[in-house]
C-alpha cells in the first residue's frame, strides 16, 4: 500500500542535532514526519562551550521522535567529528539502521576565530577538521554504502561567505567556502551513482548565537545585522530546513551540484 508520506521507506542521517534550537532539529523535524527513519548525530560537549550552552539530547531525540510516522525507525550517537576518523564512525554507526538514503551535514564548529590578524594555525585546522575534512569524508563512506538505487541526497551546509566578506571568522569562512567551492566537483562525481549534492547558505538563522542573553558577538553587531533584515526578524531555524527537506525528496530531484542561499532578501550593504 502507497504511504502517504514523501518520505518513507527512506533513512536520513542528519548531523548537528545537539539543540531544540538548532537547524538541525528543525531539519530532522520535517523529515521525521515526511515519515523519514532517521539517524541523528549529536556532541553536546562543543555546545557545552559555546555562550548559548548545551541542551538536553534526551529532550532532543524525544522531540524528534514524537513526530515520527507509524514504522519509522530513529537512532543516534554522540561522534566527535574532530576525530580523523569522525566521518566513518558517522557512517558505520548510522548503517545500523540499514541502507542509507540521505546525508545532511549541518554540524558545524563555533568559537576558536577572528581576524586575519589574529588566527593561528590551530584555529584554521580546528575549523577545518569538523566543517570540511568530515563532511567530505562522511560523504565518501556514504556513497560508498549507496547501491545506485534512486533517491540518494547529500545536503552541505555553507555560509554568508558565497556572499560577501566575513572578515572576523576567517577560519569559519575559510572551511565553509572550501566546501561551496567544492561542490560542483563533488557533485559531478555523485550523480553518476544516483547521488544528488546541493550545499544550503542559511543565512543569519537565529540558533541562540543572535539573542542578546547567549550572542557570541556584542549587542551592537547584532542590532545591525537586524537592519540589514528586510523582514524584520532573524532567520528561524524552519526557514532553511523547508529548503532542505525538498531537496531532499523526490520533488528536488532536478536539482543538482547547486549552492543555494535562503536568506531572506539579507542586504550586505
Amino acid at each position: 500500500m502507497n504511504s502517504p508520506y514523501p518520505l518513507s521507506g527512506r533513512t536520513f542521517v542528519v548531523t548537528g542535532v545537539s539543540r531544540r534550537q538548532g537547524i538541525g532539529y528543525a531539519v530532522a523535524s520535517r523529515l521525521a514526519a515526511m515519515g523519514a527513519s532517521l539517524f541523528l548525530h549529536h556532541f553536546a560537549p562543543h555546545d557545552d562551550e559555546q555562550p548559548w550552552g548545551a541542551d538536553s539530547i534526551d529532550a532532543v531525540v524525544a522531540g524528534i521522535r514524537g513526530r515520527m510516522r507509524d514504522g519509522a525507525e530513529l537512532a543516534h550517537a554522540g561522534i566527535d567529528l574532530a576525530d580523523p576518523d569522525g566521518g566513518e564512525q558517522l557512517i558505520t554507526a548510522a548503517g545500523a539502521l540499514g541502507h542509507l538514503d540521505g546525508l545532511v551535514c549541518n554540524h558545524a564548529r563555533s568559537g576558536g576565530d577572528g581576524r586575519l590578524g589574529e588566527i593561528s594555525w590551530q584555529d584554521l585546522d580546528a575549523h577545518w577538521q569538523v566543517n570540511t575534512r568530515s563532511t567530505l569524508l562522511a560523504t565518501k563512506y556514504f556513497a560508498d554504502q549507496h547501491d545506485g538505487r534512486e533517491g540518494g541526497r547529500v545536503i552541505w551546509m555553507t555560509s554568508g561567505q558565497v556572499a560577501g566578506p566575513m572578515p572576523g571568522e576567517i577560519a569559519y569562512a575559510a572551511s565553509k567556502a572550501a566546501l561551496a567551492g567544492l561542490t560542483a566537483s563533488v557533485a559531478d562525481d555523485l550523480v553518476d551513482r544516483r547521488i544528488l549534492l546541493n550545499t544550503v547558505n542559511p543565512g543569519p538563522v537565529n540558533t541562540g548565537y543572535l539573542d542578546e542573553g547567549t550572542a557570541d558577538r556584542p549587542l551592537e553587531v547584532l542590532r545591525d545585522v537586524l537592519t540589514h533584515c528586510p523582514s524584520g526578524r532573524f532567520g528561524e531555524p524552519d526557514d532553511p530546513a523547508r529548503l532542505i527537506a525538498w531537496l531532499l525528496s523526490d520533488d528536488g530531484r532536478w536539482m543538482v551540484g547547486q549552492v543555494l542561499s535562503t536568506e531572506g532578501g539579507f542586504r550586505r550593504w
